[in-house]
């Protein structure tokens, strides 16, 4: 579309708009904040889709920062979007938050409490995990398919078009999100363990990650990892391990192949649990792929492993990559939500 014709549509949703929805995408590494208008409800969206203002903080999962950190994020990123977008707080009509963490309907409760403390009772509010905004990053708000996230941590999520869902993995690093960020790169770091007291075999993931670190032996690697054990810090080596692999490392692609089996296991285990692929196991369906993890651009293509060992069981599966991101996503879920909700001629 024509950038002065963008520019114009913009304009002219922030000239007309007398309520907005909020999306949030609230992560274990950050946490983003969308305003956009509440346009017309139809079958067509708009293209590009208008945002009014756009906001990040940081982490927001409880679990990892405790509750009022991450309350204190999700309002304050909150608060930033509406004021980039020139509105007042009385505009909001709903909010969608996706925040890792997530899990249980006790967590969702606390988030909604957290949120009835920030807005009137009018405003339509809804709580899902982070996976939900992912997912609908790439449907468009719709709530159907599955998503894998395989970034710092790693889940996948499902959802049937009458509402049932299901999730695979997404436990956090102590029980086994193996096929994550955090967990290719834990296996890196005990690959070099045990390659110094020899336990297992000699790597060059122990020369590159010792320079990545600045360390000058394997014993450093102790004091290194439990001086600060945080998901995103040891996470951030995910990179050496995979220049390893595509260097023709044996261990590295040893660590790369099992976690495209454990990623896609996850996957599995959804589409089977929801019969996505109906019951031949034929059918289509989307999945939704985000995250660092499976970004396309290296020539050790995670993304692209984890999907050919999902159609060798399920060849319906339609991979997408999001154009739009995930707290686009979960806005555009509030506005599906609305949707629905509103009577047919009117907003309700």
């Amino acid at each position: 579309m024509d950038q002065n014709f963008a520019g114009f549509q913009l304009m002219r949703f922030e000239s007309e708009c007398s309520e907005v929805i909020l999306g949030v995408d609230g992560g274990t590494t950050s946490t983003v904040c969308v305003c956009m208008p509440l346009f017309p409800f139809s079958d067509h969206l708009p293209d590009p889709l208008p945002v009014l203002g756009r906001a990040a903080a940081g982490c927001s999962n409880y679990n990892s920062v405790g509750e009022v950190a991450a309350r204190d994020t999700l309002a304050t990123v909150m608060e930033e979007a509406i004021s980039k977008s020139g509105v007042k707080k009385s505009a909001v009509r709903a909010v969608c938050l996706g925040v890792s963490g997530v899990n249980h309907p006790k967590d969702e409760e606390r988030v909604f409490n957290w949120m009835r403390d920030i807005f009137p009772a009018h405003v339509k509010i809804y709580v899902h995990n982070d996976a939900v905004a992912a997912l609908a990053s790439g449907t468009m708000g719709k709530l159907l398919g599955c998503v894998l996230i395989a970034g710092t941590g790693s889940i996948s999520f499902g959802f049937t078009e009458d509402g049932r869902e299901a999730r695979a993995a997404g436990a956090g690093p102590v029980l086994g999100d193996w096929g994550s960020g955090y967990g290719i790169a834990a296996w890196g770091l005990t690959a070099v363990v045990r390659a110094h007291d020899g336990r297992g075999p000699q790597t060059m993931l122990t020369s590159r990650i010792l320079d990545s670190l600045g360390l000058s032996s394997p014993d450093e690697l102790i004091g290194w990892t439990y001086a600060d054990p945080s998901w995103a810090r040891i996470a951030a080596l995910v990179p050496v391990v995979v220049s390893c692999a595509e260097a023709g490392d044996q261990v590295a692609n040893e660590i790369l192949n099992n976690a495209v089996q454990e990623l896609a296991s996850s996957v599995k285990a959804v589409v089977q649990r929801l019969s996505l692929a109906g019951e031949d196991g034929k059918g289509s369906f989307p999945v939704v792929m985000v995250g660092g993890v499976l970004q396309p651009n290296r020539s050790w293509d995670i993304g692209s492993e984890v999907i050919n060992s999902v159609l060798k069981t399920y060849a319906g599966a339609c991979p997408i990559r999001p154009k739009v991101e995930p707290a686009i996503g979960a806005a555009l879920v509030a506005w599906n939500f609305l949707l629905k909700e509103i009577p047919a001629n009117g907003h309700g």
